[in-house]
């Protein structure tokens, strides 16, 4: 099991026998701010991310640090558990896809001084860029950021969800929400065991929030 999920698994178990409605996936959300980040010549070259977890996956994660001023962590108190999120999360691919112009791009892993945690108000937020295998130029870029097996929620921030680093003159970016769950998708994933992952319904796209930038 991957330690991301890992790390979870122990408080939800608790939380489960306290409140079995909360068997359903997801276990984790995730709310995500996204920067689309370009060269001088208007070559795209990387994807920005900075994701705010729950409270109980904030508090599940940091239970364990020790903390110099009591309930607040300094990023490199965090740098520990920072590095150990993003090797988990390289096994999904950062849950991000992307496409230019229809064609799928790599992109690789973030630099070791290019992610980092910070806490804040209780709020555990995993800031990572993302660095293209070869930066492109491209008129149509889609960037989808969604879990296939929907263990894992992500949702835009409310306000200026998405931002564009460095764009060429005249690049629009809009952005789409997932589609919401039927009552058949409810009923089955609330049967799964909260220790485990959801390999009976995979959602990909259909659950995904889209990110399209056009540029003249």
């Amino acid at each position: 099991m991957a330690p991301l999920i890992k790390l979870i698994v122990p408080i939800l178990l608790a939380t489960l026998a306290l409140a079995p409605s909360v068997r359903a996936h997801p276990h984790v959300w995730v709310t995500f701010h996204t920067q689309l980040v370009y060269d001088r010549d208007g070559s795209l070259t990387g994807i920005r991310h900075d994701w705010a977890f729950d409270e109980m996956f904030a508090l599940s994660e940091t239970r364990d640090i020790a903390s110099k001023k009591g309930g607040t962590f300094t990023r490199e108190e965090l740098a520990p558990l920072a590095e150990v999120n993003v090797a988990s999360l390289k096994k999904f691919g950062y849950f991000t896809f992307l496409k230019a112009d229809g064609e799928k791009v790599e992109l690789t892993d973030p630099e070791k001084d290019k992610y980092w945690l910070t806490f804040e108000e209780s709020t555990l937020v995993l800031h990572f860029t993302l660095p293209l295998n070869h930066a492109i130029k491209a008129h149509h870029v889609a960037v989808d950021v969604y879990d296939p097996s929907f263990y894992v929620d992500f949702q835009f921030e409310k306000r200026d969800a998405v931002a564009l680093d460095g764009a060429p003159a005249g690049c629009k970016v809009v952005t789409a929400l997932p589609r919401g769950l039927t009552e058949a998708e409810v009923k089955v994933l609330s049967q799964i065991p909260a220790n485990q992952v959801n390999t009976s319904m995979v959602f990909g796209e259909a659950m995904a929030n889209k990110i399209r930038v056009s540029c003249p």
